[in-house]
């Protein structure tokens, strides 16, 4: 991708798409330091796995050894001047080895299961952290193209799905390779001839699992992604549940979120569905390896070798004479072990490709590029005057439209400055390209004489204090939601900031006053106590410029009256930028900007302004409730702009 290029939802997805091996990039990513709990997790499942084959292997031996006679107490790769030679001896030293195997057996599972735990959860631990650290880092491109839903089930959801697949089935996998390589040595070492029976189930599983695997990923893949447009729905139902309420639309969110939910049923469906095939499956060709061990065994034991089996084979130098009971019981024993953990292949193939996808998306997140970033030669933004200036600035959210164009201000320190005009003129956009969310097109945005785009993102907005119309506030105290991003400051400080934001007196007032919790976004407080703690959390900052959007557009008059006494205040001593379209706000301005289709068409103070009779006059009347004295052309202009936004909104819809 360019570095000019947007980020949209279709490039996330292609991105999601493109990424190889994403299991193994994780690994190797996220692994680093805790490599060793996994290795230890592995040698475990080896060891464990190996010691489950002892039993089978030792009652072999002592059937044609001990109770038949039939052959030499021998065991697979240890020297016969280790074993006993009694038949008592022989004995209680199979039954020892038994107990031995058992118990190492038991206690590798233990170490096993602890090791490979520990690496997986924290594999999950530092893959969300990430994840997280790098989200917050992305451009805001990105945050208009996902839904929150979507980014909390990546992180929660999805790197659960890893930690399960890490924890478990990996430990699964390992267990079932062991257990195959081991049981096909062991068997090619007893009678190579009954082990090519034996043993042909591991081709055509392999074969069998393949062919799942293709199914399997494309529907896990669409699975992730059902959940993560599910979670969207849920989170902003949940968010806008007054708004449901009140419009009396339950039906309505209820048939909504159905559908978003039996999306997600039909592609779960449908993956079960597959897997319901492949287990059964799975199963039958181990249980018919089974039965042809016992056909070929047996007959060779009842009535001598059948078919192409001989008596007298060679294989590797050694020689190998007629079946015995023994390796007969050995060889339906090891085989009849292998039938569940091979079942089981089933349930490691769907959280291995549920893991993939889940994969995919973390590490798709986080190798989206970052534009807005600190340059490598950036300096700190230090001892802030406040003089700002756009010069000759050009922009475009996409290559289609140009929100800004050949906008110049300058602005001199302690002044401050109106941004008013219709919706989507472009006011809000300034400042986001003095806050830097934005990078601008063509020309420059500088603070005292610096480009914003040469200066540390930290210490930019360090210098900047931004009140919105919607403030969001934490779940939490009074106090703890005023000290957000200052949190040194003591509780002297925090009153002195309430009391020039006009808070203070509401607070005290409040049951537990500033230890008062005021709930989740804030929910226990007004729309205007909720506007005046943002204000008190942004002075306690002490910023060199401040930025207030629409601040007291969604209040009551009174309320927007101690606001606006605290904004001229803090607008006093200070650079100060004011979004409104109460034009009441921006009267005492030093300047007003009037924009228009992201063109400055009018500056001046409020007086000027009503004397040139221009568009800053016409919304003046608008305000004023002289409807009647506005020009025809105004009013059609007015309309048209309403419409176009209409549209514009179900486009986006």
């Amino acid at each position: 991708m360019s570095p000019d290029q947007a980020i949209d939802s279709e490039y996330i997805r292609q991105h999601r798409e493109d990424i190889e091996h994403p299991l193994w990039q994780l690994f190797m990513q996220f692994g680093e330091g805790n490599r060793r709990w996994f290795v230890v997790g592995v040698l475990a499942s080896i060891g464990s796995r190996f010691l489950s084959l002892v039993p089978p292997v030792l009652l072999g031996v002592a059937i044609d050894a001990l109770f038949h006679d039939t052959a030499p107490f021998t065991l697979p790769f240890i020297p016969t001047a280790w074993l006993p030679t009694t038949k008592m001896a022989q004995f209680w030293f199979a039954i020892g080895a038994m107990g031995v195997a058992m118990v190492g057996q038991a206690l590798l599972i233990f170490v096993r299961a602890s090791s490979l735990n520990l690496f997986s959860h924290r594999v999950k631990h530092e893959a969300r952290t990430a994840t997280y650290q790098q989200m917050q880092r992305l451009d805001m491109d990105f945050f208009n193209e996902v839904q929150t839903g979507e980014l909390i089930s990546i992180l929660s959801n999805d790197t659960n799905r890893l930690e399960q697949f890490l924890d478990s089935m990996m430990g699964e996998l390992i267990q079932l390779i062991v257990l195959m390589g081991g049981t096909a040595v062991i068997l090619l070492w007893l009678n190579p001839q009954l082990a090519a029976v034996t043993l042909l189930v591991i081709p055509l599983s392999a074969v069998f699992t393949l062919w799942y695997m293709r199914l399997a990923e494309e529907r896990y893949a669409d699975i992730r992604e059902s959940v993560g447009s599910l979670n969207s729905r849920l989170e902003n139902n949940l968010n806008g549940i007054q708004v449901i309420k009140s419009s009396n639309t339950e039906e309505y969110e209820d048939d909504r979120v159905e559908e978003h939910s039996y999306r997600y049923f039909r592609l779960d469906w449908l993956a079960l569905r597959l897997g319901f095939i492949y287990r059964p499956g799975l199963r039958v060709l181990t249980s018919l390896s089974f039965i042809a061990t016992f056909i070929v065994g047996g007959i060779w034991l009842l009535q001598g070798p059948p078919g192409p089996i001989t008596n007298d084979f060679t294989f590797l130098g050694r020689d190998y004479g007629e079946l015995t009971a023994g390796t007969l019981v050995t060889f339906l024993l090891l085989t009849q072990r292998l039938v569940n953990p091979l079942a089981q292949m089933g349930n490691i193939i769907e959280r291995y490709e549920d893991a993939k996808a889940s994969t995919k998306r973390i590490l798709g997140l986080m190798s989206l590029p970052v534009h807005i970033q600190d340059k490598s030669d950036a300096v700190d933004l230090e001892d802030v005057d406040g003089h700002v200036e756009y010069d000759d600035v050009t922009f475009a959210y996409d290559e289609d439209e140009t929100v800004l164009e050949d906008i110049d201000i300058d602005v001199e320190p302690g002044e401050t400055v109106g941004l008013v005009g219709p919706t989507g003129a472009g006011k809000t956009t300034i400042v986001k390209l003095l806050l830097r969310l934005y990078d601008v097109n063509e020309g420059a945005v500088r603070v005292d004489g610096h480009d914003v785009r040469d200066v540390t993102l930290a210490s930019l907005r360090g210098s900047m204090g931004y009140v919105g119309q919607d403030n969001f506030l934490f779940d939490g105290t009074v106090e703890e939601n005023v000290k957000y991003g200052h949190f040194d400051a003591t509780r002297e400080d925090v009153v002195e900031a309430c009391k020039r934001a006009e808070a203070h007196d509401f607070i005290t007032n409040l049951p537990d006053g500033y230890d008062q919790d005021i709930g989740e976004r804030g929910v226990k407080l007004s729309g205007g106590q909720r506007q005046r703690i943002a204000v008190a959390r942004t002075i306690l900052q002490h910023p060199s410029i401040m930025i207030f959007d629409e601040a007291t557009s969604a209040v009551d008059t009174e309320t927007e009256m101690l606001i606006q006494r605290s904004i001229d205040e803090l607008a006093a001593d200070r650079t100060t930028f004011i979004i409104a379209h109460r034009l009441s706000t921006v009267r005492d301005a030093d300047k007003i900007l009037v924009l228009e289709q992201g063109e400055i068409v009018e500056r001046g103070t409020h007086d000027e302004l009503l004397e040139t009779d221009g568009l800053y006059a016409n919304l003046w009347r608008v305000q004023a409730g002289e409807i009647e004295e506005l020009p025809d052309e105004f009013v059609e202009q007015a309309s048209e702009r309403v419409a176009q936004q209409a549209l514009d909104a179900a486009e986006d819809d």
